[in-house]
């Protein structure tokens, strides 16, 4: 019988709360057993790219990432916000341990390609990751803090979507372990009507999400971590849940099942 292991993706918006941040890092701290944290850090790093006069591109909620930007995310996804978290975990007792996808070589990409006319610059398209790596660290009681950096084994770091690098993970793990990914955000839940915080969609499979989407109920940025979750599942991840950063031990929210 597996061992289960616990997931966490955690996006910017709370990321960039004080007080939900502690609260997150508590709960997860709670948490029993094997553990892996991934987080994101958008807000932090277009807020510090403007105050070098750098301006953040996006488009359709995805980041362009030319050769400042590149160095602009690298410094504040994988020093800043990844250390900050491994060192406030370190002190409520997790022994924590900060990784790109270029530690270990653990997960690999490619440069996304030009599509429709976009250039996304350095984002990274992932390729593999590198479960039984990941797998030697967690037995060894060591936790992941996985940031959203890939590298194309050229040399080049790549910046990656983080919700990607929590469904990665997840699929790579899931041969070793009964696996729970869990995205905790600033919602409840992924909501039928944006504006309605109790309009939670309890469970979402691949049938009723394309009928979501066709009918405008899902759209922009809950669209790829959805599509990431169900590419999870597929892969053999036990269950994956979207919620509250203060639910993540409560499992409330949306379930997304095949």
């Amino acid at each position: 019988m597996k061992q289960k292991l616990t997931i966490i993706k955690v996006g910017g918006a709370v990321v960039e709360d004080e007080q939900q941040l502690a609260q997150l890092l508590k709960d997860f701290s709670a948490i029993e057993g094997r553990k892996v944290l991934v987080h994101g850090g958008g807000r932090r790093a277009t807020k510090i790219g403007a105050q070098l006069g750098i301006e953040s591109q996006m488009v359709n909620g995805r980041r362009i990432t030319d050769a400042q930007t590149l160095e602009v995310v690298t410094m504040v996804y994988g020093g800043l916000v990844n250390k900050n978290l491994v060192a406030r975990l370190q002190a409520n007792g997790v022994n924590a341990l900060g990784l790109t996808g270029a530690d270990m070589n653990v997960i690999r990409s490619h440069k996304r390609p030009i599509k429709d006319g976009i250039d996304f610059g350095f984002v990274g398209d992932v390729e593999q990751a590198d479960g039984k790596m990941l797998h030697t660290l967690i037995e060894a009681g060591i936790t992941p803090v996985m940031a959203p950096l890939t590298h194309d084994g050229q040399g080049t770091i790549l910046n990656t979507n983080a919700d990607t690098i929590a469904s990665e993970t997840a699929k790579a793990l899931a041969p070793y372990y009964d696996v729970t990914l869990i995205y905790a955000f600033e919602k409840p839940g992924v909501l039928s009507n944006p504006d309605d915080d109790s309009s939670v969609i309890p469970v979402i499979t691949r049938e009723s999400y394309r009928q979501f989407v066709a009918e405008g109920v899902i759209s922009g940025g809950m669209m790829p971590k959805i599509e990431n979750a169900l590419s999870a599942i597929d892969a053999g991840v036990d269950r994956i849940v979207i919620t509250r950063a203060t639910d993540i031990n409560h499992q409330k929210g949306t379930i997304v099942t095949a």
